[in-house]
């Protein structure tokens, strides 16, 4: 198609247009980390509901798509210019258009995040289906990272998805074949169990959650069991640093868990782009190479 034929010859056209498309899922993102904590609330009261033999009722269901999103201060209602991505924040001026309530700033934050890494992954791979495949797991690493900042929960209704859809893709041949995506998967889910069954012996204490082992092994359908080395030490050196800087520098109560999912999905994007060449470097440095 002649649209895409210009988009891979204009290098200023094509990061242009992956930032006003990361935007505008940024602006989705949104909505998913704000509901599907809420959804799943739902969907355990209702489980919860009929094991007591009652009949589920919930009042006012959340889905993504209703409510209309509203002002949670005053409940005004959304209009279709006032959640332009980024630019209504500012052209508001950063308050509610009906209370003048702030607006939190984490909202334009998802948004330009989201167009930032999806500039940077059209900008390694090109216009082609390894980007677009790209594109999904960052969006959904996204997501999954602040849903796990608020709520400490990595639901099954998008790790789950994506783990699937990495072994798919391995079908391709995009990022790993499909013996290493299966190897991948596996050994990232036994290994994180592994980790949580020796440590709750040990100490009898929970290190981690289950959705800690299900988005380990999304990430090694996706790159691969090769990987899962690199990204791991990722995760654990950053968590561990950034838990020592929350001790000394916040007084962070060391019993308060921290959770592990938003490194593994840092570490894992960081593989997914620069992986080669940090495994490159290491063996050169190692003398390995």
């Amino acid at each position: 198609m002649a649209w895409i034929d210009l988009l891979r010859d204009e290098l200023p056209l094509l990061v242009a247009s992956a930032g006003v498309l990361g935007l505008i899922v940024g602006s989705f993102l949104n909505v998913v980390i704000l509901r599907v904590p809420r959804i799943l609330q739902q969907e355990w009261q209702r489980d919860c509901a009929e094991l007591r033999g009652e009949t589920p009722t919930v009042a006012d269901p959340v889905t993504l798509s209703a409510p209309p999103s509203t002002c949670p201060h005053c409940g005004h209602r959304i209009r279709f210019f006032e959640n332009i991505p980024v630019l209504s924040f500012l052209a508001l001026r950063g308050r509610c258009s009906a209370c003048g309530h702030p607006i939190g700033w984490r909202y334009p934050i998802i948004e330009g995040l989201t167009a930032i890494l999806s500039i940077v992954v059209v900008w390694h791979f090109g216009l082609d289906w390894t980007a677009a495949a790209a594109l999904v797991l960052t969006w959904g690493l996204i997501a999954l990272t602040v849903i796990d900042l608020d709520t400490q929960l990595l639901p099954d209704n998008i790790t789950l998805p994506l783990l699937w859809l990495g072994l798919l893709v391995s079908l391709a041949g995009l990022f790993a074949d499909s013996q290493a995506a299966i190897l991948g998967a596996a050994i990232g889910y036994a290994s994180l169990w592994s980790v949580f069954q020796i440590f709750r012996l040990v100490t009898g204490k929970e290190g981690m959650g289950f959705g800690d082992f299900k988005l380990f092994a999304l990430l090694g359908a996706w790159l691969g069991w090769q990987y899962l080395p690199q990204i791991i030490l990722l995760a654990a050196v950053t968590g561990a640093i950034v838990g020592l800087l929350l001790v000394l520098t916040r007084g962070h109560d060391r019993e308060i868990p921290i959770p592990f999912g938003p490194y593994l999905a840092g570490a894992g994007w960081i593989s997914l782009i620069w992986g080669d060449s940090i495994n490159h470097f290491y063996l050169s440095w190692s003398g390995l190479g």
